[in-house]
Order: structure tokens, then sequence, then C-alpha cells
């Protein structure tokens, strides 16, 4: 019983990030600019999509979806503009 073993770390190599503090909660979402940003497998948020710009129209939706591992991050302008980001990550 002389074999070697070897062992891989199994937790990886995570990517730096960088964090923000909460935001305040809102009084309403009337009138109010709300991002989706939706990373893995954005297919399946069509229905909540759906409902949701059904649901609250007076709601200017702003939706970014991709197949990657990283959400879409928000852009200069829209973190100006942006008063609450629904952001999730499907696989």
């Amino acid at each position: 019983m002389s074999e070697k073993v070897r062992c891989i770390n199994p937790v990886g190599i995570a990517k730096e990030i960088q964090t923000f503090p909460l935001a305040p909660r809102l009084d309403t979402i009337e009138g109010k600019n709300i991002c989706m940003s939706i990373c893995g497998e954005p297919d399946i948020t069509i229905a909540l999509e759906k409902k949701l710009k059904t649901d609250y129209t007076n709601v200017n939706w702003n939706v970014k979806k991709t197949y990657g591992l990283f959400p879409i991050g928000l852009t200069e302008e829209e973190l100006k503009t942006t008063d609450a980001v629904i952001q999730g990550v499907l696989w």
C-alpha cells in the first residue's frame, strides 16, 4: 500500500467582486426604474418577466439576460437612474 493519493481542492477560484451597501426599501414601485439581471439559464424567467410587466405596468422595466456565469452589470448611466435591481442566478 505505497500508492500516493492526490487530493484536489474542490472550492475553485472565486472571482473578486465589488460589493455595494443595501439600498433603502422603496415606498412604492410605481414609476420606478427596475432592472432584472438574470444569468445562467435566463429562459426560465420568461413567465416571471411577463407576469411582472403585466401586473406592474407603471414600472419601467429593464431586462438583462445572459447564459454566462456572471450577471451583466449596470452601466454608469444605469447606476444613476435605476431604483431597484432583481438579480438571479439560475441553473
